[in-house]
């Protein structure tokens, strides 16, 4: 049911970035409180008996449902942010992309070694910035206790890329 929920509210936004993309936009969710709620609450109970001392969050839109598991949880929330947004002492991590590279970072001081880290985002596409984000997490001593995302695309094997790290993937809405 929630699966459909979301599809429902999901807006197809047709060649953006670029020629040839249908990106998925999940803003049209956020103006729903109902839902936005249901979301959350279908995360916790996929989430039940999993051990998880941190939520690492990835730079923007994984903000917006990771904070809340966080707080629902009663466990810290963890931004990974691009390169430069974050104001104290980070660890860093350098990853490639389609078209050159990306660097994501994460506040030093953001989880103890030993931590289980549970790593969110809105959308699994093809894996590489959460792929990236596990490696961060385990070279300052973390270990990644899963994924979750609102939304998966299937087609491009995301899953297939992460599942050697956590098998605990949540996906809520699979195209």
């Amino acid at each position: 049911m929630i699966q459909q929920q979301i599809k429902d509210a999901i807006r197809d936004i047709h060649d953006f970035p670029k020629p040839g993309i249908i990106f998925k936009d999940i803003t049209p969710i956020l103006k729903d409180p109902v839902l936005c709620e249901e979301i959350s609450q279908a995360f916790l109970e996929r989430l039940k008996g999993a051990q998880i001392d941190a939520i690492a969050g990835i730079e923007s839109r994984g903000f917006l449902f990771g904070l809340t598991l966080a707080t629902k949880l009663g466990v810290p929330f963890i931004p990974v942010r691009k390169a430069g947004k974050l104001p104290h002492k980070v660890n860093q991590k350098v990853y490639e992309l389609e078209y050159g590279t990306a660097t994501i970072e994460i506040h030093a001081d953001a989880f103890t070694p030993g931590d289980r880290i549970m790593i969110h985002d809105d959308l699994l596409a093809t894996g590489g910035t959460v792929t990236a984000t596990s490696e961060l997490i385990r070279e300052m001593g973390g270990t990644v206790a899963g994924f979750s995302f609102v939304v998966g695309l299937g087609f491009l094997n995301g899953v297939k890329k992460i599942a050697p790290i956590s098998e605990n993937i949540i996906i809520l809405a699979n195209y």
